[in-house]
């Protein structure tokens, strides 16, 4: 399926984006809707969700993904008002630059309980949806976020790059486990991009989160919604198992060529 076969007079896939508040959730919001999607925009912040959906259109709908109950709550939904086609799993974020001798527990805690059982409380719970809508003839379609820290350390990353290393091998162990199914099992892997993530990650340290983009281009958030809107739309028999994006500077997570004045 390609974006240009997303008419009116065709049916809408529908997609549930997590994280859909902000950053590459909030621009994969938007690219999905202008494609022709109906989007289900998933996050903690409601007035940031509410002000999406008057943007696009999409449904606006409070989630936590570490509640057991309201991701139960979520899928009972889903189930009501017309089941679900493909889901985007892009809530998580780090917390810290911490050595590994200095290490918060309970920092790396809650990015465990984001990234990775976020992830899987999110996919085992509506992977009975996306099979209904594989039996259906339209395909099912899980695609996961992850991170370049999925797939090298760095100092001082140890957390990030644990929990980045987890939600990756989750994502190619369930690819293993349902091949032959009607369902694509995607990761997207994007190195710097500029959003609020190091905001986060450095605590609203401002000066400390915009020296990690200095001296160079990075990605922007409308460049991974571009890459996977095209996952998305490739014929259904067309599985990209795994994208790495990167900006063109950024060779690895430590290897980024700075310029001064940029």
């Amino acid at each position: 399926m390609s974006a240009e076969s997303l008419t009116e007079d065709a049916p809408r896939r529908r997609v549930l984006v997590t994280g859909g508040s902000s950053g590459i959730g909030a621009a994969t919001v938007r690219r999905l809707a202008a494609d022709g999607f109906a989007v289900i925009a998933a996050a903690r912040r409601m007035d940031r969700l509410e002000e999406l959906a008057s943007e696009t259109g999409c449904e606006a709908y409070q989630l936590d993904v570490t509640s057991d109950e309201e991701v139960t709550a979520l899928v009972e939904h889903l189930g009501r008002t017309g089941g679900l086609d493909a889901v985007v799993n892009n809530a998580g974020g780090a917390l810290g630059l911490d050595k590994v001798e200095d290490a918060d527990l309970d920092g790396w805690l809650r990015m465990y309980q984001l990234n990775v059982l976020g992830t899987l409380r999110v996919t085992k719970a509506v992977l009975p949806l996306l099979r209904a809508a594989g039996q259906k003839g339209t395909g099912g379609d899980i695609l996961v976020v992850t991170s370049t820290a999925a797939h090298a350390p760095y100092e001082g990353g140890a957390g990030y790059t644990g929990v980045k290393h987890a939600e990756r091998m989750l994502t190619t162990t369930l690819r293993w486990e349902i091949v032959g199914e009607p369902i694509r099992v995607i990761e997207i892997s994007p190195g710097n991009v500029e959003t609020d993530f190091s905001m986060v990650r450095f605590d609203g340290d401002a000066e400390r989160a915009a020296a990690v983009y200095a001296g160079y281009q990075p990605l922007l958030a409308e460049d991974i919604a571009d890459v996977i809107s095209y996952a998305l739309t490739r014929p259904q028999h067309v599985n990209l198992d795994l994208v790495i994006v990167r900006p063109r500077d950024q060779a690895s997570n430590t290897k980024i060529a700075r310029r001064p004045g940029i």
